[in-house]
């Protein structure tokens, strides 16, 4: 397995080498580290102390229980297919054949005619409001009944999307703000059969993602710093063309429809929970609710269903787009965002170094003063610190990530299988190479907007 992410080295004692103890189990030699957790890798000792701690969704706990079942599926599904996947060709560039896209189109049929379904639901209830509202008007309540299903049917209107309004304090460059790096992503998406974006957006999360906004489907991607901070120049073009693979390869939920469809039955999921209440009424509520709630349920796992092969299917072959930055670079992405918690760790510290520096000395390698003027070097000193987990870390996050079958959520495949995946084949070069000049360049168009984010996110804790 290639280690291209895996740098760095244990932190050494007082004489300079590193620092060992005995392994309980098996009584070999195990190195060290005060940041990291101490392990075995002869007999996994260790290995992973939180236990299963990503089985925690963090999602709206009136809602985790649908969360809980996608992942439950998506558990199912997913060595089944990398076993299919290893089985069939995948291009330099991630193309596919064209059996692969035929490969899930009943299920898409499907799920497109789910879609169209609760979108002909909604539009029932605004008819049926209106017609109530105008034909029945004065005939008792019957206009009251006609006025709540046209709100009713607003509220479960299909929404498209929007970028982030004018309000907002983070950056939002168009082509004319960064026209190298603009080039770049378009470069990018040219290679992996797709088009570029119409906007960037830059906030401080540990992700990045490319998606369509309005009725003209207008593309923005949303780029998070500190994941940008940590990686090198090819595996930004990794990452990149990881993103822009999705719409290259026509994921299914990534569509128009479906994504409107399922973003209603979030709503509709959303509005009928029951109410954690004791009394008569609220009793009275949830029993009232409680057919339509199981409806919409059934509703959204059925749509899972008709679609969770296909996106787990999509991400292994938008995986297989990151490989235009070569192989070594797409493996080595794969194992960043395994350690994506150091980067979290990091802003973490930041934010407090900056809250509570005012009020004692600056840390070594902070500027002291302001937190604002702590914002200048930020994603140096977090990239810094990613940088410096060790290799024996990394092995540890991968076994660790094995044996969990973690994965970034319930329509992703498990990390790990994407990582063999990725390096099943030989040795890759780059069908886009980002040279020294070309990455400088579009680092300093990055650079200025790159500071306002960790401006607003060191003064406000969350960006």
């Amino acid at each position: 397995m290639p280690a291209s992410a895996a740098v760095g080295t244990g932190a050494p004692d007082a004489a300079g080498e590193r620092a060992t103890e005995t392994c309980p189990d098996c009584g070999r030699p195990v190195p060290v580290d005060p940041r990291f957790v101490t392990w075995c890798a002869a007999c996994d000792w260790n290995v992973d102390p939180a236990g299963d701690d990503d089985g925690d969704t963090g999602a709206d706990p009136r809602t985790d229980r649908v969360e809980r079942l996608r992942r439950a599926m998506a558990h199912r599904y997913g060595e089944q297919l990398f076993d299919d996947l290893v089985r069939e060709p995948v291009s330099a560039t991630g193309g596919t054949p064209p059996r692969h896209r035929a490969a899930g189109r009943p299920a898409t049929v499907l799920a497109n005619a789910l879609a169209l379904a609760v979108h002909a639901l909604t539009s029932v209830l605004a008819l049926l409001g209106l017609w109530l509202l105008i034909a029945r008007w004065g005939e008792g309540a019957q206009p009251y009944a006609g006025g709540l299903l046209l709100a009713l049917a607003f509220l479960l209107r299909p929404r498209f999307g929007r970028p982030d309004g004018p309000e907002s304090e983070l950056p939002r460059l168009e082509r004319t703000d960064a026209p190298r790096f603009f080039g770049l992503l378009d470069e990018i998406a040219g290679a992996v059969g797709t088009r570029g974006v119409d906007v960037v957006e830059l906030d401080a999360d540990v992700n990045a993602s490319v998606v369509t906004y309005g009725i003209r489907q207008r593309r923005v991607l949303r780029l998070g710093m500190p994941l940008w901070a940590v990686l090198t120049p090819q595996e930004k073009v990794a990452l990149l063309g990881h993103e822009f693979g999705h719409y290259a390869h026509g994921d299914t939920r990534h569509s128009l429809l479906f994504g409107s469809a399922l973003n209603s039955l979030t709503t509709w999921l959303y509005m009928l929970v029951p109410s954690a209440g004791r009394s008569l009424l609220d009793m009275f509520t949830n029993l009232l609710t409680a057919i339509p709630r199981w409806g919409v349920y059934g509703l959204i796992l059925l749509l899972d269903q008709a679609t969770l092969r296909a996106s787990q299917r999509a991400e292994y072959l938008a995986d297989a787009a990151a490989r235009i930055a070569g192989r070594d670079a797409a493996v080595g992405l794969m194992e960043r965002l395994l350690a994506s918690r150091s980067a979290e760790t990091a802003l973490y510290r930041e934010i407090v170094a900056a809250r509570t520096r005012s009020g004692g000395p600056a840390r070594r390698g902070t500027p002291a003063g302001r937190p604002e003027e702590a914002a200048d070097g930020l994603w140096e000193r977090v990239a810094a610190g990613v940088r410096g987990v060790p290799a024996h870390e990394y092995e540890r996050l991968r076994r660790a990530a094995e044996r969990r079958g973690h994965r970034v959520d319930a329509t992703h495949p498990p990390t790990h299988l994407r990582i063999r995946h990725l390096a099943r084949t030989g040795r890759q070069e780059p069908v886009v190479e980002l040279g020294p000049t070309r990455a400088t360049a579009a680092e300093a168009e990055l650079a200025t907007p790159g500071r306002t984010v960790a401006r607003v996110l060191l003064r406000d804790g969350a960006a």
